[in-house]
């Protein structure tokens, strides 16, 4: 993407840790919505730089977002530790190279209690519509229980994957035995002695498939598409390991770094076409092939997609556990359920106990179902019918002071989605600190600059591999990408490191 030239101001930008905020300056009321990484960490910064007007609010009654959610059996990441966490935030003692759910979670417990955040906490409070309103110019904020309250900004950290979706499978609701998502883990129900099916095989599927096969009587994996997949080393560091993390100046960051790069590079991967691309196909290719002896397995395992065109998975078990006697994948079409099977197109009946959905998220769903209502009436949904999109994956024009992270177009197919939040937490503190400054009451995106900034986007992206054919999560079901970002990490770092205050609208002007 074409970026403004370097100025002093960006130059400077570049080195703020942390944001910081004017002394002595007001600070605005900031209500966040949402108590996952991102919303924690957008309290961390503003506690850093001075701010304590926020609250946090989360409809569930504990912190954790996503990592609160997914608890199902094997649940982990699939990106590095040491990546994965705070750059202001370290932690030395990570027992895996990728985290399993519960660490990751204690990981967040330990970010609220190091920065003081379990006070602007709101949890077990769920908002569901806000409006702007121009005078005195703030939000309003409607909640589940009828309550009503307001915000100078609103701050959306919701994400991309908070919300389950379930297939519409005729004949599903008729079921008679247990259904649930695997985003909502039945914890009481036990699969020992049952024939279970998952519907699904994407990332929470390869996690949690070897999990429970060794207790299923028998295990059905229905598969509506392959994907491509690597092998995960997920080795266990050393008590020597952990012990110089904590001890030696400069390891664990030199670390850290070491491993961005060796991921930032995979990107290469994305756009098409390309060496790495072609290596990457051919080890997942040989990886598969040296699992899966079964040509016919063989055949239902390999897309007819290019890498990357889907999320690339990563699993050392997987493949094994499909290779079982006791384990069978279906490619054909799901056409409707039974009382106590699930057909297929091919006219397989398969009988089944327990069917657990691994259908994913809707991902491009972006901030609902909350109602959102901005300047003149205008309502966020009808602004956003053809698709989600924002300045910089924060902003909306005419919506003021309302910004995301992890908003549109700001989701990663190679790397830590940590890196892009931090840079979207600091921008917006920043932002927050230029507004004090200069005594601006509300900022809203011009839609020249917005537009201009998406007409980029979407040249970029039709570069990747993402608008390769496929269908796929990062896209709307007309066929436009609106989770990914376009490019390497560090290009939206270099992008946000600097606020730009003539590239918004503002209720007074700017001295």
């Amino acid at each position: 993407m074409d970026h403004p030239k370097p100025s002093l101001e960006r130059i400077r930008g570049l080195a703020r840790r942390p944001p910081s905020h004017p002394a002595g300056a007001a600070t605005p009321r900031i209500a966040v919505i949402g108590a996952g990484f991102s919303g924690i960490g957008l309290g961390a910064r503003l506690r850093q730089a001075g701010v304590d007007s926020f609250t946090i609010y989360d409809k569930a009654h504990g912190i954790g977002g996503t990592w609160r959610d997914n608890t199902y059996p094997g649940a982990a990441c699939d990106i590095p530790s040491h990546l994965y966490s705070f750059s202001f935030f370290r932690r030395s003692d990570w027992t895996r190279f990728c985290s399993p759910q519960a660490e990751i979670l204690e990981y967040l417990d330990q970010c609220c209690q190091h920065f003081g955040l379990h006070d602007h906490l709101c949890l077990g409070t769920e908002i569901t519509a806000f409006e702007w309103v121009d005078e005195p110019g703030e939000w309003r904020l409607h909640f589940r229980n009828g309550e009503v309250a307001t915000a100078d900004i609103v701050v959306s950290a919701l994400g991309q994957l908070n919300r389950p979706i379930a297939p519409e499978l005729p004949g599903l609701e008729h079921f008679a035995g247990t259904v649930f998502h695997s985003a909502r883990w039945d914890h009481d129900h036990d699969l020992a002695g049952e024939r279970v099916a998952v519907i699904g095989n994407g990332a929470s599927a390869v996690q949690f498939v070897p999990e429970i096969a060794e207790r299923t009587t028998h295990l059905t994996v229905f598969q509506r598409s392959p994907y491509w997949m690597l092998p995960r080393r997920n080795t266990r560091y050393s008590h020597q390991s952990r012990r110089a993390f904590a001890v030696v100046p400069g390891l664990e960051p030199l670390y850290r770094a070491s491993i961005y790069l060796r991921i930032e590079g995979l990107f290469a991967a994305f756009k098409r076409p390309g060496w790495v691309a072609r290596r990457l196909t051919d080890l997942s290719r040989k990886f598969m092939e040296s699992e899966i002896d079964d040509p016919e397995l063989r055949r239902m395992l390999t897309p007819d997609f290019p890498l990357g065109c889907k999320r690339v998975l990563f699993s050392s078990d997987y493949y094994p556990t499909l290779a079982r006697p006791d384990v069978d994948l279906v490619d054909s079409p799901i056409t409707h359920v039974t009382p106590d099977a699930i057909v297929c197109a091919d006219g397989t009946e398969v009988p089944v106990d327990t069917i657990i959905l691994a259908t994913g998220f809707a991902a491009t769903s972006f901030l609902a179902p909350l109602e959102i209502t901005g300047r003149g009436g205008r309502r966020l949904a009808d602004t956003w019918v053809d698709g989600a999109e924002a300045h910089l994956g924060m902003a909306v024009s005419g919506f003021p002071n309302l910004f995301m992270l992890y908003g549109p177009n700001t989701n990663l197919g190679h790397n830590s989605i940590l890196l892009m939040v931090e840079r979207q937490v600091d921008y917006l503190v920043g932002l927050i600190g230029a507004m004090a400054t200069t005594g601006v009451r509300w900022v809203d995106v011009r839609p020249e600059v917005m537009a201009t900034y998406n007409k980029e986007l979407a040249d970029e992206l039709s570069t990747t591999v993402w608008d390769a054919g496929c269908s796929s999560w990062y896209k709307t079901d007309s066929g436009r990408i609106t989770t990914n970002w376009p490019g390497y990490t560090f290009e939206y770092w270099w992008r946000t490191a600097a606020v730009d205050l003539d590239e918004y609208q503002t209720a007074d002007p700017v001295r």
